[in-house]
């Protein structure tokens, strides 16, 4: 191991050396024109400001020193020594730090003191002092505190897309890529992970001081470090070293999760250097778990961030969570690759770093664990969430324009993390596995340790196919929507005669997305016979199918590989029990509730129907968490509360019922978890009551802590008349001091008291209260829930007026999440109007806010339209 650290660490010198560190291979410049006038500042980091920056410097390298005290609310100093040559010195340079002026202390620039000019979240470098060469910027400085995540224990820098600026004074561009030093002291009894390897540790009575190895030449959002109180749990597999420094407690979580966590970790390694014939790439590979870590990972090089929840399962967990576990690693893992290794030369193309991590990691996820069905974990996994923003009228395309890097979180959703792997998976079919491999092998080595585009990727898999990806390209990655498809099926004397498909826009434009899938002839006894249907034209005529016995009815995109609105043969409903294939029957059930939220050929209450006679028969586990969740939604969301009240009795009854016959002890949970979702009747609360105070799980389901805590919010949403008081009690039950503090911030939320719920709401104005994401959240969808409608309708006009502020302040996930937490259990056609009111209200209010409201929405707009 050490061989290979020192052969890392020469070959950086030596790249450094040469100036090839810090630009992709097509911003690299030997020599360059003066600026005519010297670039605008303005806050973020605005494209212009990116390109001139990416013209005139290379050799960036980064020295760090910060000095964390034992108290979160005492600020952290700093220093940092900023390296970079400059091809043009004649114009200004531009450091990006998004704090306050009376941050910066004092700056050099080439050893001599200079007068510190920060306007517009930038510290302003003077043509005098700078040179054309090598340059060095001394600055002394207050850390910035957003981004830092700050606890009493512990803290951990989450920096993507822009926030690095918000830490301290950078380049903060992907296509700047530098090499960071980090020196920290901080309090003798922490722990610390970085990007680099420690160097050295010095211990005094008050603090430690740790000095890390410059790290892997990397962009600015992938510096990362976690410091604070963790246990480090050390790891060799297949001959490589891995850390891990983790807050949890739970033994049997720690007992049954450490082996699965380091060796899925090891596997994915071993896979993704066998497909992109390229070695591990970076210096070291260790990983850290976070309580309530605002994503479910983050790819920092050499110090991976998890969410602790979905590493850590316990022994009621399900092969869904244990999947689900697996493809986050394999998410992460591919990263390293697909991102940090060659990175997007601007957010703009974002989604490419995350569509190969999801790709690749389902692939993993296939070969790497036992009993996983890859096919089926796609359908669920991506369909319902890409076609939950796809439909709406907010749908935004996979690659979208960006203008300024303060804008850049916007850019996340479902689109690039569940539609584009849908898109990639029908390019792979297109164009054949191995030379859609090939070409990705090609892309990788060609534009190593730089930055590359979507069109540079595009070229090179356009040379390894005779299709015209360029065309192909334009619809599927540069617009949004989809197609809606429907059938012609004619019949002589019990034969089919003729069969075409049709598809149109959704939104009723001319486009055509050309794409393969399948169409399922289903027959009585249940033989099928299934056709390939390449829909490269608006009208397409299934010739195979001519002369074949008439089908009982037809399943279209039985393999669930296609993208659309499929249509639904009548038979469909009551043949759903003859599709012995599990994929084919997710297909169905996807296709059913597409077709009803589109008000075609089926009802909501039609729908439900069907699902509580589907439910009984469905033995696998993905399907069943699938059904249960659309069953879930229908009857929150598209029941009026009378026609809910009336029908929650006998549904009860089905689903206690379904989960007593059903022998699998995950189906048991997920049906139990469904089950304490709809639970309106006393009868039903009362059981669920008891479960909770005596802690007795069903028969057959294996309840937890986490389960138990779960069960206890939802009857105190249901304001259950316990003597003693059900939320108090559950605290005194949990004892991980992180996940009690959870606890303690979601009380006020549920309390039974309109005032102090109200009160809870208005504190969410106030940032430093929103500083746990992930707890903000989870107490909105609480505040917000269908059985507090009518108290909490009104928090909405203030909900959407914090909007812009919290896309300012949050995280990139935290806008999206805000308003689906808000608006995403309401079906009155008031709160519909109060959406429609706020967007009359602000006709130039930011587009890629505008379409996330109209996302989170889409839920609402359709329940006024269903429900009339």
């Amino acid at each position: 191991m050490k061989l290979q650290y020192t052969t890392s660490v020469r070959t950086s010198a030596l790249l450094l050396a040469l100036g090839l560190l810090s630009c992709s291979k097509k911003l690299m410049v030997s020599d360059a024109a003066p600026s005519a006038t010297p670039v605008a500042v303005v806050p973020g980091v605005s494209q212009q400001l990116a390109e001139d920056r990416a013209r005139r410097l290379s050799r960036l390298g980064y020295d760090l020193q910060l000095f964390v005290p034992s108290r979160k609310d005492q600020p952290i100093a700093a220093t940092e020594t900023v390296r970079f040559h400059l091809t043009d010195a004649s114009q200004p340079v531009q450091l990006d730090f998004k704090e306050q002026a009376d941050h910066l202390k004092s700056l050099k620039v080439n050893g001599k003191p200079v007068t510190i000019d920060f306007r517009q979240e930038h510290l302003v470098l003077p043509p005098q002092s700078l040179k054309t060469g090598p340059n060095e910027v001394q600055i002394e400085f207050t850390a910035g505190n957003q981004s830092l995540n700050r606890n009493e224990d512990f803290l951990y820098t989450l920096l993507v897309p822009d926030r690095a600026r918000t830490v301290f004074p950078v380049f903060d561009q992907p296509n700047l890529k530098a090499s960071f030093q980090l020196t920290l002291t901080m309090p003798p009894e922490w722990q610390a992970l970085a990007n680099g390897p420690l160097l050295d540790s010095t211990t005094t009575a008050t603090s430690k001081t740790l000095r890390f190895a410059p790290s892997d030449t990397i962009s600015t959002y992938l510096f990362s470090f976690a410091a604070g109180k963790f246990t480090r749990v050390s790891r060799t597999l297949g001959g490589r070293d891995m850390q891990f420094l983790h807050r949890e407690t739970d033994q049997d979580k720690l007992r049954l999760s450490l082996d699965p966590i380091f060796q899925i970790h090891a596997d994915a390694l071993k896979f993704l250097e066998a497909y992109t014939a390229i070695p591990y790439p970076f210096r070291k590979f260790d990983f850290v778990a976070l309580p309530d870590f605002q994503y479910g990972g983050m790819e920092h090089v050499g110090a991976i961030d998890y969410k602790a929840s979905t590493l850590f399962l316990d022994e009621g967990a399900t092969q869904d969570q244990k999947i689900s576990r697996s493809n986050l690693i394999a998410h992460e893992t591919a990263h390293m690759w697909f991102g940090d290794l060659v990175t997007m030369q601007w957010f703009n193309d974002v989604w490419m770093k995350e569509v190969f991590a999801n790709f690749m990691a389902d692939k993993i996820t296939q070969v790497a664990v036992a009993n996983s069905n890859y096919d089926l974990k796609f359908v669920i996994d991506h369909y319902p969430a890409a076609y939950g923003v796809d439909r709406t009228t907010g749908a935004n395309p996979i690659r979208q324009e960006l203008d300024n890097l303060k804008d850049a979180g916007s850019l996340y959703g479902n689109i690039i993390y569940h539609k584009a792997p849908i898109m990639m998976r029908q390019l792979e079919r297109l164009m054949g596995e191995e030379p859609f491999r090939l070409g990705l092998q090609e892309y990788l080595k060609k534009y190593s340790f730089g930055n590359a585009t979507w069109p540079d990727l595009i070229q090179i898999l356009d040379a390894r196919t005779p299709a015209d990806l360029q065309a192909w390209n334009q619809v599927w990655v540069n617009q949004p929507g989809r197609p809606i498809f429907d059938y012609d099926l004619k019949t002589s004397n019990g034969k089919i005669a003729s069969l075409q498909l049709t598809q149109q826009a959704e939104d009723k434009s001319d486009r055509l997305w050309p794409q393969l899938f399948e169409v399922l002839l289903v027959y009585p006894g249940g033989q099928v016979k299934e056709l390939t249907v390449n829909m490269n034209q608006r009208q397409v005529a299934l010739s195979q199918a001519e002369g074949d016995a008439a089908p009982a009815f037809i399943l279209f995109n039985s393999t669930g590989l296609g993208y659309g609105v499929f249509p639904l043969d009548k038979q469909l409903t009551t043949g759903l029990a003859q599709l012995q294939n599990p994929v084919a029957r997710a297909s169905a059930y996807v296709n059913l509730y597409e077709n009803m939220l589109n008000g075609r050929s089926i009802a909501p209450r039609q729908l439900l129907e069907v699902y509580r006679q589907a439910l009984p028969k469905e033995k696998e586990e993905l399907n069943i968490k699938l059904l249960t969740g659309q069953l879930t939604d229908i009857y929150w969301k598209l029941l009026k509360p009378a026609e809910r009240l009336a029908l929650a009795p006998t549904l009860e009854k089905e689903l206690w019922q379904t989960m007593q016959q059903n022998p699998a002890a995950n189906s048991k949970k997920l049906l139990f978890k469904a089950y304490q979702s709809l639970a309106l009747s006393k009868e039903a609360q009362t059981r669920l009551y008891q479960i909770w105070d005596k802690q007795q799980a069903p028969t057959g389901v294996k309840l937890t802590e986490d389960d138990y805590t779960a069960l206890a919010l939802a009857l105190a949403v249901r304001d259950y008349p316990a003597a003693t008081p059900i939320l108090p009690k559950q605290l005194t039950r949990i004892q991980n001091p992180d996940r009690k503090k959870r606890m303690e911030f979601l009380m006020p939320a549920l309390s039974p008291d309109v005032q102090t719920r109200d009160t809870f709401f208005a504190s969410l104005s106030d940032e430093k209260n929103r500083e746990k994401e992930a707890w903000v959240t989870a107490a909105l969808a609480y505040l917000h829930h269908p059985l507090r409608a009518a108290t909490s309708e009104k928090y909405l006009p203030q909900s959407l007026a914090l909007l812009e502020e919290i896309q300012q302040t949050g995280d990139i996930f935290f806008p999206a999440s805000w308003l689906q937490a808000t608006l995403g259990s309401y079906q009155t056609p008031t709160a519909a109007r109060t959406v429609r009111d706020f967007l009359a209200a602000h006709p130039n209010y930011n587009p890629k806010l505008r379409a996330k409201l109209l996302q989170a929405a889409d839920d609402v707009f359709r329940a006024e339209k269903l429900m009339m």
